[in-house]
Parts: C-alpha cells; sequence; structure tokens
C-alpha cells in the first residue's frame, strides 16, 4: 500500500508540475471579446498579448518592458518561476526516495528522508503556483465590477490557464502532502547492519550444535 501511495503521489505531482510549466507560458490568463468586433478576441498572459482575427487568425506580441507591467504580472513571473523550479527539485528527491527504485535500496533512512523532503517542496510549490493565478483571478473581478471604469469600456475576464494554474497547484499541494504523510507514517527497517549481526548469530549457533554432536 505505501508503494501505490508513493506512486499515486508522485503521479499527481508530476501532472501538477507539468501543467504549472504549462501555465506559465499560455496567454490566456485573462480574456477579452469586444462586443462592437465579435470576430476579433484578445488575451493577455505573463508575456505576451494575442489578438485572435478570423481572418488574418492569431497575432502575439511580447511585453516592450519588465518595469512598465502592472505589479501582478511582474510578481507573477517570478513566483511561477519559483514554482516550477521548487517542484522540479522535489520531483527529483521523491523520485529517488521511491521504495520500488533499486538505487540506494539499502539507505532506507534516506530515501525516507529524501521523501518527506521532497514533499515539502512539492507542497511548497502547489501553493506558490496558487498565489499568481489567484492573485490575477482577484484583479480581474475587481476591475471588471470597478464603477469607475465607464461601462463602454472592454472589461478583461478569466482566462483558461487561471483554471490550468489552479488544477496544477492542488495537484502538487495533494501530491506533496500523499508523498509527505507515506514517508512519515511509513517506519524504516531494521538497519542492514542488524540483520548482519543476526546471521552471524545464527551461524554461530549452527556451528556450536555441530561440535555438540561431534562430540556426543
Amino acid at each position: 500500500m505505501a508503494s501505490v501511495a508513493q506512486l499515486a503521489g508522485i503521479s499527481l505531482s508530476l501532472l501538477g508540475w507539468v501543467l504549472s510549466c504549462l501555465t506559465n507560458y499560455l496567454p490566456h490568463w485573462k480574456n477579452l471579446s469586444l462586443e462592437l468586433n465579435e470576430m476579433e478576441n484578445w488575451t493577455m498572459g505573463l508575456w505576451q498579448t494575442c489578438v485572435i482575427q478570423e481572418e488574418v487568425g492569431r497575432q502575439c506580441k511580447d511585453f516592450d518592458s519588465f518595469l512598465a507591467l502592472p505589479a501582478e504580472l511582474r510578481i507573477s513571473r517570478i513566483l511561477m518561476f519559483l514554482s516550477n523550479g521548487l517542484g522540479f527539485l522535489g520531483l527529483l528527491l521523491s523520485g529517488f526516495g521511491l521504495d520500488c527504485l533499486r538505487i540506494g535500496a539499502s539507505q532506507h533512512a534516506f530515501k525516507q528522508r529524501l521523501r518527506v523532503l521532497g514533499g515539502l517542496l512539492l507542497w511548497t510549490s502547489g501553493i506558490i503556483a496558487l498565489i499568481p493565478v489567484s492573485w490575477v483571478a482577484h484583479v480581474t473581478v475587481q476591475e471588471f465590477w470597478d464603477e469607475t471604469i465607464p461601462e463602454i469600456v472592454p472589461r478583461w475576464e478569466f482566462g483558461e490557464a487561471l483554471f490550468v494554474g489552479w488544477f496544477a497547484g492542488f495537484s502538487l499541494l495533494l501530491g506533496g502532502c500523499l508523498l509527505h504523510c507515506v514517508a512519515c507514517s511509513t517506519q524504516a527497517p531494521p538497519a542492514a547492519g542488524r540483520y548482519a549481526v543476526a546471521e552471524m548469530q545464527d551461524h554461530c549457533q549452527q556451528l556450536e550444535m555441530k561440535n555438540t554432536n561431534l562430540k556426543t
């Protein structure tokens, strides 16, 4: 059961990490549809804005300046990079700490520490991934219902990347918690030295019994 839970945790974490990397680069954090021109849609991400026209297709343009971006987009870039890095490190540590991996099979205590640390890193990665997605969503809601903005001005709405980011963050959270809980609840088996001492004692007892039988 422990091995199944470990595989489930690492699978959820891997799925969450892949989706968080995808969220980082998707240009669909915000969507904008123009009522005057329904054939033209705008999307905005952390790195570029795109316009989709039926006749021309998709055209994207990268942001010219990092400092000119709104605060939520600037900090979201940093947090998403941090989340992706921590998630990758957590996957490596958790992967090397799996019981089904034969590498370092005799070092059970060390592999257990790897799983605990990897689970904590994945859990932290999930929390950090949820922060920028939720922040951008909060700002989008505030701007959408801002009464100081004239009604004729188009309003940004939630993009698909926000939902992918939420799913990625919760997958990392669940996978990291699962790995951490399984590692903390599993007791490390006796060290290899204890086995060696026990085998030596059995061998000595067998030799003593043979000597006793020979003397009799």
